[in-house]
């Protein structure tokens, strides 16, 4: 941890670097660290790394779980939706999410691409008995629901073909082979419009549809449901009056 000046000597890290560093130990594949693993990521002392995690405890920016281990706290992802980005979208959008969730009475959603999972900055809850497992803050596979299957087919090749390695079947009716969930993704391009049926949550179907800014797809809004039905054609047709009122808004 401990860096080199041009002159050759030693340059101790700082308070603020150390703590930044306990906080950068987390990733996408480890969102639960003991103290142990912390110290053993950032190389820092275990008094040290003790001292600065229970700071960031009290601060919110770590929290604790029952059996000892350490997660980002909530307080970090209230500073992060203060991102001009992110703060300007959700507020441009909620009157037309609450506009969808009057007149469906759905759990309506909004969400971004963060990397290769579904990052939900907006939910608000449907009054019909649905399992929804999204929550603000959560993050969700971009290729098992609806609002991750609009961000996913607007997504670089790149994210495309990383997301495609590594497919998982989190229900049985999990869309899981790259063929065809290539052949939903184009439909998605093609009609504006991406589906799923039972494929994060058995009991939940989902509709979305893209929010632009410009050329680009910056978001997507959608609505969870216990099925479709005969409904499917009013519940797009909301989606996307309310995605144009958004894009425009954002433009």
């Amino acid at each position: 941890m401990t860096s080199v000046t041009p002159d050759g000597s030693a340059k101790r890290p700082s308070v603020t670097s150390r703590a930044l560093s306990l906080l950068g130990a987390f990733s996408e594949a480890r969102r639960t660290l003991t103290l142990t693993e912390m110290c053993e990521i950032t190389e820092l002392p275990m008094p040290t790394a003790l001292r600065l995690a229970r700071e960031l405890v009290e601060w919110g920016a770590l929290a604790r779980t029952p059996s000892g281990s350490y997660v980002i706290g909530r307080r970090l992802w209230d500073i992060g939706l203060l991102a001009p980005v992110q703060r300007n979208l959700v507020d441009v959008a909620s009157p037309y999410l609450h506009d969808v969730f009057s007149a469906t009475g759905a759990t309506t959603q909004l969400a971004v691409r963060d990397g290769v999972r579904t990052l939900y900055l907006e939910r608000l809850r449907g009054s019909a008995s649905v399992p929804v497992v999204s929550t603000i803050g959560s993050r969700l596979p971009l290729h098992a629901t609806g609002v991750g299957k609009v961000l996913l087919a607007y997504a670089p090749a790149d994210v495309r073909e990383e997301v495609m390695r590594t497919l998982s079947r989190i229900t049985p009716y999990t869309v899981a082979t790259p063929a065809a969930l290539s052949r939903q993704l184009a439909k998605v391009r093609e009609e504006g419009v991406a589906t799923t049926d039972e494929e994060m949550t058995l009991g939940a179907c989902s509709m979305a549809v893209p929010v632009w800014r410009g050329d680009e797809v910056v978001a997507a809004l959608g609505v969870v449901v216990p099925s479709p039905g005969r409904d499917r054609v009013r519940l797009v047709a909301g989606l996307k009056v309310a995605s144009r009122g958004i894009s425009r808004a954002l433009r």
